[in-house]
């Protein structure tokens, strides 16, 4: 099963979607970078059909210059699962998307069916502070993107952590720039995100690795307490 691709314009921003499977829609939103790819949707598309946007700025989406806080990226997120024709579909987030699809579903959740939110960036919370990757060495990154530095590895270049080429490295560059205007309003999360929680009517799952070293686990608690209709699943480290 191959990924077909959809090219919309959504407010003059040049969108392109990978879309994978068959069956009951889903809107998967991926991270603060796209170096985890979409293979990952395989193994949903003989149940689901899988709708992976690139998000402003992001992979092959245009630019979007005047995005200058999440509330942007909501906003052009319900007008693409409008320009899609989706009806409720299943939502998904990943860290930052996590965060994106916890602000959607908080201001339309009646336009979303189930949500799952892995490892949620966005709350910030004092106790369980997430890592402030700018203070991260680049050699030490792969240990916080993985448990096993040689898991993280399969999403460089030839599946190694040498130095990667020209092309890799430019292509990181756009998106640390989109992730800047993303975080220009309140940074890496929103100061209310935590009140704004409990209005997610949606059935949710938290999804989160018990040794996540970016978002720290102690932080599931708290956004499965938030949200009313909420469980939690901890995923322990291979090998524990």
């Amino acid at each position: 099963m191959t990924f077909e691709t959809i090219r919309l314009d959504i407010d003059a921003v040049d969108t392109v979607i990978k879309v994978i499977g068959n069956g009951p829609a889903v809107l998967a939103l991926h991270g603060a970078a796209t170096i985890e790819g979409q293979e990952w949707a395989r193994g949903l598309a003989d149940r689901f059909r899988v709708y992976l946007p690139f998000h402003p700025g992001f992979g092959e989406s245009g630019p979007a210059p005047h995005i200058c806080g999440m509330q942007d990226l909501v906003v052009h997120n319900l007008r693409l699962i409008a320009a899609l024709g989706l009806d409720r579909p299943h939502l998904v987030g990943h860290s930052m998307g996590g965060w994106m699809a916890a602000e959607m579903a908080a201001v339309a959740g009646e336009r979303f069916a189930r949500l799952v939110l892995n490892a949620p960036a966005g709350l910030n919370h004092p106790d369980h502070p997430s890592t402030d990757l700018r203070k991260v060495a680049p050699q030490d990154m792969p240990h916080y993107l993985a448990h096993r530095a040689e898991v993280a590895a399969r999403y460089f270049p030839g599946g190694s952590l040498a130095p990667p080429p020209e092309q890799f490295i430019a292509a990181r560059e756009k998106e640390g720039n989109a992730l800047t205007n993303i975080q220009k309003a309140h940074g890496m999360g929103h100061p209310n995100l935590g009140r704004w929680l409990s209005r997610i009517p949606n059935e949710t799952l938290i999804v989160w690795g018990d040794r996540d070293r970016i978002a720290l686990a102690g932080q599931a608690e708290i956004w499965g307490g938030a949200i009313p209709n909420a469980r939690t699943l901890s995923c322990p480290a291979p090998g524990t």
